[in-house]
């Protein structure tokens, strides 16, 4: 008696709904961002303009956010090949690379005042009080990346929760890596576009 092979067709994959809100978010987030790079050069062209420098410091930042990428995708490849110690370790470092990002930004704008160049206020000049809010809007999206990495970072420290699911921490790290690019984007942006 022969026996016949039945093929099973070949579905699409079907995205999975967590991924979907966060892509839907993504594209949010980049509208909202080229908004306002474009409203930011619109404005370039006014008389009273001001052109400055940025601070090398955010030059560092910028390294500081590429390594967190780095140690971000290491995170989830130690996480899928049950490596938990390494794991937690990168996951630790991303985290804590996030946090030095944020603080040296901070620190990129204490800098500027120092020069005199007023963020906010009476005295402020419309290209710094851009450059203070999109820089800004950008570090609240990487604090929420750091928050959600606290959150990961304790459930793997965790002696109780044993799961071994690594969707969220794709999402995690695709969250991650996109605002990384974002800033990647706006440093350009700053020093060569806008």
């Amino acid at each position: 008696m022969m026996m016949t092979a039945i093929q099973q067709p070949n579905r699409p994959q079907r995205l999975h709904p967590h991924k979907f809100t966060l892509w839907v978010a993504i594209g949010s987030i980049v509208m909202m961002f080229a908004g306002l790079t474009s409203a930011y050069i619109v404005k370039k062209n006014q008389s009273n303009w001001l052109e400055f420098q940025l601070p090398v410091i955010f030059r560092y930042s910028t390294a500081v956010i590429l390594l967190s990428s780095l140690s971000m995708h290491l995170a989830l490849k130690a996480f899928k090949a049950r490596e938990m110690g390494r794991y937690r370790m990168l996951i630790s470092t991303t985290a804590l690379l996030g946090l030095l990002f944020i603080t040296l930004q901070y620190l990129g704008f204490r800098n500027l005042e120092a020069q005199h160049i007023a963020l906010v206020g009476e005295k402020s000049n419309s290209s710094a009080s851009f450059l203070f809010v999109i820089t800004s809007l950008h570090m609240v999206h990487v604090l929420g990346g750091v928050i959600a990495l606290l959150v990961i970072f304790a459930r793997a420290f965790s002696t109780r929760i044993k799961q071994y699911n690594s969707m969220p921490l794709e999402i995690a790290g695709t969250y991650w890596h996109f605002v990384d690019a974002l800033w990647i984007y706006l440093f350009v942006f700053y020093n060569w576009i806008g």
